[in-house]
Protein backbone atom coordinates (compact mmCIF):
# COMPACT_ATOMS: atom_id res chain seq x y z
CA UNK A 1 0.00 0.00 0.00
CA UNK A 2 1.28 3.68 -1.37
CA UNK A 3 2.29 5.70 2.20
CA UNK A 4 -0.67 8.27 2.41
CA UNK A 5 0.48 9.88 6.02
CA UNK A 6 2.42 12.34 4.23
CA UNK A 7 -0.05 13.71 1.90
CA UNK A 8 -2.66 13.45 4.00
CA UNK A 9 -0.79 15.32 6.91
CA UNK A 10 -0.14 18.43 4.59
CA UNK A 11 -3.62 18.51 3.44
CA UNK A 12 -4.74 18.86 7.17
CA UNK A 13 -2.29 20.98 7.67
CA UNK A 14 -3.54 23.48 4.37
CA UNK A 15 -7.14 23.03 5.40
CA UNK A 16 -6.26 24.38 9.03
CA UNK A 17 -4.53 27.21 7.29
CA UNK A 18 -7.28 27.94 4.85
CA UNK A 19 -10.01 27.73 8.15
CA UNK A 20 -7.24 30.44 9.77
CA UNK A 21 -7.82 32.40 7.16
CA UNK A 22 -11.35 32.70 6.71
CA UNK A 23 -12.37 32.89 10.42
CA UNK A 24 -9.75 36.25 10.22
CA UNK A 25 -11.23 37.43 7.49
CA UNK A 26 -14.21 39.46 9.32
CA UNK A 27 -15.50 42.21 6.94
CA UNK A 28 -12.10 42.82 5.46
CA UNK A 29 -11.93 41.02 2.02
CA UNK A 30 -12.20 41.77 -1.38
CA UNK A 31 -13.05 39.50 -4.43
CA UNK A 32 -9.75 38.57 -5.06
CA UNK A 33 -9.21 37.24 -1.32
CA UNK A 34 -12.30 34.94 -1.93
CA UNK A 35 -10.95 33.98 -5.23
CA UNK A 36 -8.06 32.68 -4.25
CA UNK A 37 -9.50 31.02 -1.12
CA UNK A 38 -11.96 29.26 -3.40
CA UNK A 39 -8.89 27.80 -5.70
CA UNK A 40 -7.17 26.81 -2.29
CA UNK A 41 -10.55 24.71 -1.71
CA UNK A 42 -10.71 23.29 -5.11
CA UNK A 43 -6.57 22.33 -4.52
CA UNK A 44 -7.78 20.78 -0.86
CA UNK A 45 -10.49 18.55 -3.16
CA UNK A 46 -7.65 17.83 -5.61
CA UNK A 47 -5.32 16.47 -3.27
CA UNK A 48 -8.16 14.34 -1.49
CA UNK A 49 -8.68 13.35 -4.94
CA UNK A 50 -5.00 12.84 -5.88
CA UNK A 51 -4.48 10.68 -2.68
CA UNK A 52 -7.38 7.47 -3.83
CA UNK A 53 -6.24 7.68 -6.97
CA UNK A 54 -2.80 6.52 -5.86
CA UNK A 55 -4.43 4.29 -3.41
CA UNK A 56 -7.34 2.96 -5.82
CA UNK A 57 -5.10 0.91 -8.38
CA UNK A 58 -2.82 -0.83 -5.59
CA UNK A 59 -6.05 -2.52 -4.93
CA UNK A 60 -6.46 -6.27 -6.06
CA UNK A 61 -9.42 -7.00 -3.45
CA UNK A 62 -11.41 -4.63 -1.90
CA UNK A 63 -11.76 -5.55 2.09
CA UNK A 64 -14.08 -3.58 4.14
CA UNK A 65 -11.20 -1.07 5.53
CA UNK A 66 -10.50 -0.15 2.55
CA UNK A 67 -13.91 1.02 1.48
CA UNK A 68 -14.28 3.00 4.53
CA UNK A 69 -10.72 4.65 3.79
CA UNK A 70 -11.72 5.68 0.11
CA UNK A 71 -15.00 6.62 1.51
CA UNK A 72 -13.26 9.44 4.19
CA UNK A 73 -11.00 10.23 1.38
CA UNK A 74 -14.25 10.97 -1.23
CA UNK A 75 -15.77 12.81 1.83
CA UNK A 76 -13.11 14.88 2.19
CA UNK A 77 -12.65 15.69 -1.74
CA UNK A 78 -16.86 16.16 -1.39
CA UNK A 79 -16.30 18.28 1.52
CA UNK A 80 -13.68 20.84 0.29
CA UNK A 81 -15.81 21.04 -3.18
CA UNK A 82 -18.55 22.18 -1.27
CA UNK A 83 -16.30 24.83 0.97
CA UNK A 84 -15.36 26.29 -2.33
CA UNK A 85 -18.80 26.41 -3.48
CA UNK A 86 -19.76 28.56 -0.61
CA UNK A 87 -17.20 30.71 -1.20
CA UNK A 88 -17.25 31.25 -4.96
CA UNK A 89 -21.37 31.77 -3.90
CA UNK A 90 -20.05 34.52 -1.69
CA UNK A 91 -17.66 36.01 -4.16
CA UNK A 92 -20.81 36.54 -6.30
CA UNK A 93 -22.97 37.85 -3.80
CA UNK A 94 -20.52 40.37 -2.90
CA UNK A 95 -20.19 41.50 -6.30
CA UNK A 96 -24.11 41.49 -6.77
CA UNK A 97 -24.17 43.65 -3.56
CA UNK A 98 -21.72 46.09 -5.05
CA UNK A 99 -23.44 46.47 -8.40
CA UNK A 100 -26.85 46.74 -6.68
CA UNK A 101 -25.40 49.45 -4.30
CA UNK A 102 -23.36 51.48 -7.09
CA UNK A 103 -26.62 51.37 -9.12
CA UNK A 104 -29.28 52.59 -6.29
CA UNK A 105 -29.72 56.54 -6.53
CA UNK A 106 -29.78 56.52 -3.16
CA UNK A 107 -30.89 55.04 0.21
CA UNK A 108 -30.13 51.71 1.43
CA UNK A 109 -30.19 48.94 -1.28
CA UNK A 110 -32.50 45.42 0.02
CA UNK A 111 -30.36 42.23 -0.29
CA UNK A 112 -32.08 38.87 -0.54
CA UNK A 113 -30.28 35.42 1.04
CA UNK A 114 -27.31 34.65 2.76
CA UNK A 115 -24.50 37.67 3.07
CA UNK A 116 -21.09 36.50 1.97
CA UNK A 117 -20.40 36.64 5.40
CA UNK A 118 -22.66 34.15 6.06
CA UNK A 119 -21.76 32.03 3.05
CA UNK A 120 -17.83 32.41 4.09
CA UNK A 121 -18.88 31.08 7.66
CA UNK A 122 -20.65 28.11 5.81
CA UNK A 123 -17.18 27.42 4.02
CA UNK A 124 -15.40 27.33 7.06
CA UNK A 125 -17.76 25.09 9.08
CA UNK A 126 -17.23 22.63 6.22
CA UNK A 127 -13.85 22.61 6.36
CA UNK A 128 -14.28 22.16 10.45
CA UNK A 129 -15.13 18.41 9.15
CA UNK A 130 -11.80 17.81 7.18
CA UNK A 131 -9.58 17.45 10.20
CA UNK A 132 -11.91 14.67 11.76
CA UNK A 133 -12.27 12.61 8.84
CA UNK A 134 -8.10 12.77 8.34
CA UNK A 135 -7.96 12.06 12.58
CA UNK A 136 -10.57 8.75 11.74
CA UNK A 137 -8.30 7.88 8.89
CA UNK A 138 -4.83 7.84 10.92
CA UNK A 139 -6.67 5.93 14.00
CA UNK A 140 -8.23 3.48 11.60
CA UNK A 141 -4.31 2.58 10.25
CA UNK A 142 -3.79 2.07 13.69
CA UNK A 143 -5.99 -0.66 14.72
CA UNK A 144 -4.79 -3.87 14.01
CA UNK A 145 -6.49 -5.72 11.16
CA UNK A 146 -7.42 -8.40 13.71
CA UNK A 147 -9.59 -5.90 15.98
CA UNK A 148 -11.57 -4.96 12.75
CA UNK A 149 -14.26 -7.52 13.33
CA UNK A 150 -15.68 -10.01 15.57
CA UNK A 151 -14.60 -13.52 16.10
CA UNK A 152 -16.11 -16.11 17.33
CA UNK A 153 -14.80 -18.12 19.90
Amino acid sequence: MPDFDTPLSRLSTEVLALRRALGASGKNRDARAVATWITEAQDLSRSALGILLDLTPARSHTTAEDLLLLDRLAQIAKVAQDAGAELASALARSVENERRCAAAPSGPVVVLGPSPQQLIASAADLLDRIPALCHAIHRGRLVPPTLHAHQPR
